[in-house]
């Protein structure tokens, strides 16, 4: 009878062994595919220049205070100043992007307010500085406040 042995007794283990071998079967095949999809680029050698250099995109620091004031590049300016710099890096470099920092007490919409500006100005690749050390949940800051 399947599934017994000589004595009578069920068999309740479970043979594993052709699990792994299907399994060493599907690395052995994955291994060999992912060779052939990671080489279907065109192999090139680049020539070497002493002058070249690496060009990065200009960067905006844009900062936001508590009080409401702008800054460009650590310069005080206002919100056409602002939408003018903006406008006159994407003139000069396409791939200009923003770093945006805002006191943690300044409104939300305030901040929403200067994304929406750089966006309008065609910059699309922007971010949110953070202090990363001082990251607690909204919740257990006004749990130590009150």
């Amino acid at each position: 009878m399947a599934g017994t042995t000589r004595r009578g007794r069920l068999i309740a283990d479970i043979n594993v062994t052709p699990l792994v071998d299907i399994m060493l079967v599907l690395l052995i095949i994955f291994m060999l595919t992912a060779n052939l999809i990671a080489k279907q680029s065109i192999e090139v050698e680049l020539p070497k220049a002493s002058s070249g250099s690496t060009v990065e995109p200009t960067t905006l620091g844009i900062t936001l205070t508590k009080a409401g004031k702008l800054f460009l590049n650590g310069e005080a300016v206002n919100a056409d100043g602002l939408r003018n710099a903006v406008s006159g890096a994407m003139a000069k470099d396409e791939k200009a992007q923003a770093i945006i920092a805002a006191d943690r007490l300044t409104s939300h919409g305030r901040v929403v307010w200067v994304i929406d500006l750089v966006k309008q100005a065609g910059i699309a690749s922007f971010a949110i500085n953070i202090d990363p050390s001082a990251l607690i949940s909204p919740q257990e800051q006004e749990d130590s406040e009150g």
